[in-house]
């Protein structure tokens, strides 16, 4: 089959969950299909394209319009669309796709800013929305206290709804990662039954587990994205000082992008250390004695759990960073929700090595059974084949008409 693949993101370098997901499902759909790749991205050097060109027949790279920030403008405000989408949106790119698309037997959007740019182009021909993700919108609004940013949180919600409304029409399938992304959907008004749960996934990769491990706590994950964030932060001024306070000589270190975002606070507290970007971050998490995924708020899966799962190093989070996995705690990762029994599960996996062993050996196993890529892909595979024949059979939806329009 001929698969146009629009990205939202480059999948390479894959060093975040929505990289990894999309290089990894390239990877595998490569070896049964013919790809065309149109991604969002600045690549670094012809480094960062020769992996995807390995994968695809072609490849294009489009820079991503960038959000004005404190520029709402009247496109944003009176769109149905939030303004995130409408002030990115890339004519360049929509032309692009309608361009190739007679080229090709069906089209995959990963995630719904590629998505929007597919939304014309997919009632056409048999098509597939990747990881729809409602989390941080919903909880947003769902948790705002204040009231003027509960109003504005709630119209962005009003809109978003709207817009994976409109998203989910226009496409014969859609896919989520989760049971629980699909029950928002359901909540929203979608129609689920075009709608597939294929979760993330991860590399197992074939080592042994660390004979020693360094005093250190490791969050992996880019704080440019609010929840890791509020997660950071969370863990660094309510959960950290209790951690310390019991096992002094235990650090704190974060991996991942921080461009743009004011961490002086954080970064200041002693014992607390920001990486920021690097090239591989395997070995720093296989040797850490524990992985701590404190979020609060977000949706999909976790693939920073799965990942520090792979590498055997043991997983303590709140019940939202293990959302949507099926995992059990106690078994496979230890699960606490207020400071002090984090606090408590942090200090005891990393004085125990017979309770960290267990968890190691434990979580391997589920991740090999249930997360591993090549499963994941193949029903991926599935869900584009059932497009395929939804399409052949006329089966087709219309989109209501006022987000057709803004679409």
């Amino acid at each position: 089959m001929r698969l146009l693949v629009v990205s939202w993101w480059m999948p390479y370098p894959p060093d975040n969950g929505t990289r990894q997901r999309a290089f990894n499902l390239l990877k595998h759909l490569s070896r049964r299909h013919s790809l065309t790749l149109l991604a969002f991205g600045v690549p670094r050097g012809p480094e960062d394209i020769a992996p995807l060109q390995e994968l695809c027949d072609r490849v294009r790279i489009l820079p991503p319009r960038t959000l004005e920030t404190g520029r709402l403008g009247i496109e944003g405000l009176f769109s149905a669309v939030p303004r995130y989408y409408v002030q990115t949106k890339s004519k360049e790119m929509t032309t692009l796709v309608e361009a190739a698309a007679s080229d090709h037997d069906a089209v995959l959007a990963l995630t719904c800013g590629a998505g929007l740019h597919l939304s014309r182009t997919a009632r056409t021909m048999p098509s597939v929305l990747d990881e729809i993700e409602v989390g941080v919108p919903r909880e947003q609004y769902v948790l705002e206290r204040n009231l003027v940013r509960r109003v504005r949180h709630g119209l962005t919600w009003w809109k978003y709804r709207r817009f994976i409304r409109f998203l989910t029409t226009s496409f014969d399938r859609s896919t989520v990662v989760s049971n629980l992304e699909r029950e928002h959907l359901r909540a929203m008004g979608c129609d689920v039954g075009r709608v597939a749960v294929v979760p993330n996934g991860v590399n197992v990769p074939d080592i042994e587990p660390a004979s020693t491990r360094a005093r250190r706590l490791i969050y992996p994950g880019s704080v440019m994205y609010s929840a890791n964030l509020d997660a950071v932060r969370f863990f660094v001024t309510e959960i950290f000082p209790l951690v310390r306070r019991a096992a002094p000589d235990l650090v704190f270190t974060v991996t991942g992008a921080t461009d743009g975002v004011d961490i002086g606070d954080l970064a200041g507290v002693e014992g607390v250390t920001f990486t920021g970007r690097l090239p591989d971050v395997d070995a720093l998490i296989a040797e850490s004695a524990a992985c701590v995924v404190p979020l609060r708020i977000g949706g999909g899966t976790r693939l920073k759990v799965l990942h520090a799962m792979a590498l055997s190093t043991p997983v303590v989070a709140t019940p939202k960073g293990v959302e949507g996995l099926d995992l059990e705690p106690n078994r496979h990762v230890l699960v606490a929700e207020n400071p002090d029994t984090l606090a408590a599960q942090i200090v005891r996996v990393v004085n125990d090595a017979s309770l960290a062993c267990r968890l190691v050996s434990e979580g391997r196993a589920v991740v090999r059974e249930r997360y591993a890529w090549g499963p994941i892909a193949s029903t991926l595979e599935g869900v584009i084949q059932s497009a395929v024949e939804d399409h052949r059979s006329g089966q087709r939806r219309q989109a209501y008409s006022g987000a057709e329009r803004r679409g």
